[in-house]
């Protein structure tokens, strides 16, 4: 049996006749930057995550960028966020010339530890950016509660975490602006690279939506220095249809995590294996299903024999990162994040998965436990 880490061609195969059908819509118009499909997925995305606006933009990295840049953050400005995450994260901040400064992860959730959060604030503090990693939203009241303590605004990365909910509230509307990437891999994917800002603010959306196009209100006349960060048309109108299956993927994938928590504990593997923990009053949307064991380099190369893919998000913390040594961090100042860099390994969850391809999934993973006790 086969079980690639993702299947996005059964989920295209799926919902073709939808998808090709907008795409020559939007070909037989020739409006391919902005327009309306773009303005009608902001209008139903902020609907869905119970905000005032959404912004499309070229990708999640840049919806991250363009929120920093929005609060004017500047050289040697401090922005307060986690070394176990994808890069982009960090990387908009050094962009703008700006500082990291890491707060290691809780062990459960791999979201940032907010009791570690107020000790790392400093005059130099200009922004706290949280991660809601892996599909599942961080400690939000105890960050905002920090926040609004010091005045410090809070931009939510949430590229891996749309329809998340906790306590009620969606991921992307706890913050100043949430940050959303419809990379293809994510539950809602793109044909390509695409973003998404949100925000109860209007001044601050009419900011952001100046700064995607060059700052300018007007042809030729520019208001704010901003760059060209504009949501494609193609790429909204292939949204717009697989939004419409959202809710559906989503109770596919926890239906799947479910399934494979029964069959752990049937297997009696949870002594070899952690599984993901989902924080109460959270709602889990399993962008990634993320295990842990002290075993997994060999766990995962034994998978890859059987034909089941797997990847590790992300092996080399943020802090450790030959291009952050100019930073000062050493090994073993983020404890947490360091260990669990040795033991995650994210597993197939895609909604097109099987229950025939999940029993062989941890059939394989007993196999594997056995031959190693």
């Amino acid at each position: 049996m086969n079980v690639p880490l993702l299947d996005l061609k059964t989920q295209y195969t799926r919902i073709q006749p939808e998808l090709m059908k907008v795409v020559e819509e939007v070909c037989a118009q020739q409006n391919f930057i902005l327009g309306a499909h773009v303005e009608q997925l902001e209008q139903t995305l902020a609907q869905f995550m119970g905000v005032e606006h959404a912004i499309g933009v070229a990708s999640g990295s840049d919806a991250l960028l363009l929120s920093l840049m929005e609060l004017d953050i500047q050289p040697g400005d401090e922005v307060l966020t986690v070394p176990f995450t994808f890069f982009a994260s960090t990387g908009v901040i050094s962009r703008l010339h700006a500082r990291p400064v890491f707060v290691d992860v809780c062990a459960d959730t791999f979201t940032l530890d907010s009791l570690q959060l107020a000790d790392k604030i400093t005059p130099r503090t200009k922004a706290i950016l949280p991660v809601h990693l892996f599909g599942q939203c961080a400690d939000m009241e105890a960050i905002n509660e920090v926040a609004a303590t010091h005045g410090i605004p809070v931009i939510e990365d949430a590229c891996q975490a749309i329809g998340a909910v906790r306590n009620g509230i969606k991921a992307g509307a706890f913050g100043r602006t949430g940050c959303f990437s419809f990379f293809p891999s994510k539950n809602l994917g793109a044909f390509g690279d695409g973003g998404l800002i949100t925000t109860h603010d209007s001044q601050v959306a009419e900011r952001l939506r100046l700064m995607r196009v060059h700052g300018s209100r007007s042809e030729y006349h520019h208001h704010l220095i901003g760059m060209n960060s504009r949501l494609d048309a193609l790429q909204a109108a292939v949204l717009r249809v697989k939004f419409q299956y959202l809710d559906d993927w989503t109770t596919k994938r926890q239906a799947n995590a479910a399934t494979f928590r029964r069959l752990f504990q049937e297997y009696g593997l949870e002594e070899r294996v952690t599984l993901p923990v989902v924080e109460q009053g959270n709602t889990h949307v399993y962008n990634q299903f993320t295990i842990r064991t002290c075993k997994r380099d060999e766990l995962s190369g034994y998978l890859i024999e059987k034909n089941i893919g797997n990847r590790i998000y992300y092996p080399v913390p943020l802090h450790l990162q030959e291009c952050y040594k100019t930073l000062g961090y050493q090994k073993g100042d983020f404890p947490v994040t360091e260990h669990a860099a040795q033991e995650v390994l994210s597993l197939p969850i895609y909604p097109e998965l099987n229950p025939s391809q999940i029993i062989y999934v941890v059939e394989t993973i007993k196999q594997f436990f056995d031959s190693v006790k």
